[in-house]
């Protein structure tokens, strides 16, 4: 069983496409189906080779959908395969959204946003058998040129590969409890993931801040507390005092669950970042209360960094970013350092030693020519 795309010359010059396939069940075995599409026969601009390009993806996308169909029919499920194909799709992602929101709330933040923007780009319904090659490719071009962050921005290079790569996984969910056999992504590639900028304060920058003046006192505290000790906002934000601990073994420490990752971490702290607590309270009580996340509290954040006399672009997770390249800065090994950030993987810690190594090369060059 097979069905090709051949294509014919026609007097123009251009070459029309069809489907050329076999059903061996039938009086007339052998069809011949026109897709009523042409391609250049030899395109000389940019626009008939873009032509070209698209509708072989439109024509592999016909061909797929009839031969999946001929499969079905062949081995006799193919009522159920199409009821299935019938299926909404977005409520079938919405579904895995909800999934992931009691594994990791911050994954189940990407994959709410994924499916914002699939409703974006195509409605709130689109069955299963809508979904091939041609549509996934559209939403690669919608993710790129389309789609816009909450504060009205293209989305970053590793916004479209986490976002599409959402979409890949639930369709393999798909594929794996049998709602679709032929499953699109196969046949498609992703984004590639890009290096994110990651700004961070060096000592003397930090030893400015601290020294600055902040108006919001708890924001000044926090982020020195997470520059110390390499938490999170979200950790930071949701420590608890019950979760501050202390032994002789290791002085004082934190015995929290990751809220990203979901896991638990015991993480030693430094005792000039356990100075800058207030007196503990309840159990229960936030360690740093009142801290609130706000584009207010972000330009207040930034106006503290500013009145330091510092130029740089800063957020609160910055201060993540200059404890590791403080940690690797002063000689902590690469595979400590990416247990204290609770990093699965080491590639992920692996970012900031190239911060370093490039810091290495800038001092390399600094003294100035002497004539040699």
């Amino acid at each position: 069983m097979n069905v090709s795309i051949r294509k014919r010359k026609k007097k123009d010059g251009q070459e029309s496409l069809y489907l050329d396939y076999y059903l061996p069940k039938a009086k007339q075995k052998r069809k011949k189906e026109s897709l009523n599409l042409f391609l250049y026969t030899s395109p000389n601009t940019s626009k008939e080779r873009t032509h070209n390009k698209k509708t072989l993806l439109l024509a592999e996308s016909i061909r797929s959908k009839k031969f999946l169909e001929m499969q079905h029919d062949a081995h006799g499920f193919s009522n159920t395969a199409r009821e299935n194909l019938n299926k909404n799709f977005i409520t079938y992602f919405s579904e895995k959204t909800d999934e992931r929101y009691n594994q990791s709330t911050g994954n189940y933040g990407n994959w709410d946003s994924v499916l914002k923007h699939l409703i974006k780009f195509k409605g709130d319904f689109v069955p299963f058998r809508e979904i091939d090659v041609k549509w996934l490719e559209d939403f690669k071009y919608y993710l790129k040129h389309t789609a816009r962050t909450k504060s009205n921005q293209s989305l970053s290079q590793n916004s479209c590969y986490s976002y599409f790569n959402k979409v890949k996984a639930c369709l393999r969910e798909a594929t794996r409890e049998h709602i679709i056999s032929n499953n699109p992504v196969d046949n498609i590639k992703g984004f590639k993931q890009g290096e994110s900028e990651r700004e961070f304060l060096t000592l003397e920058e930090l030893k400015k801040v601290a020294n600055t003046e902040c108006e919001i006192p708890i924001l000044k505290q926090a982020f020195i507390f997470s520059a110390l000790t390499g938490l999170r906002w979200s950790d930071v934000h949701k420590l608890v005092w019950k979760e501050v601990q202390y032994s002789e073994e290791q002085g004082h420490y934190i015995r929290f669950k990751q809220k990203k990752t979901n896991g638990y971490q015991t993480h030693p702290i430094p005792e000039q970042a356990f100075n800058l607590l207030n007196e503990g309270q309840g159990d229960e009580d936030r360690v740093f209360k009142g801290l609130r996340y706000s584009a207010w509290n972000n330009l207040k954040l930034q106006q503290w960094v500013m009145k330091a006399g510092i130029s740089k672009t800063i957020t609160f997770h910055c201060a993540r970013h200059t404890y590791a390249t403080l940690q690797l800065t002063f000689g902590t090994d690469i595979y400590t350092v990416s247990k204290l950030l609770g990093h699965k993987e080491l590639k992920t810690t692996q970012v900031y030693a190239k911060i370093i190594n490039q810091k290495k090369v800038e001092a390399a060059n600094v003294i100035p020519d002497i004539n040699t």
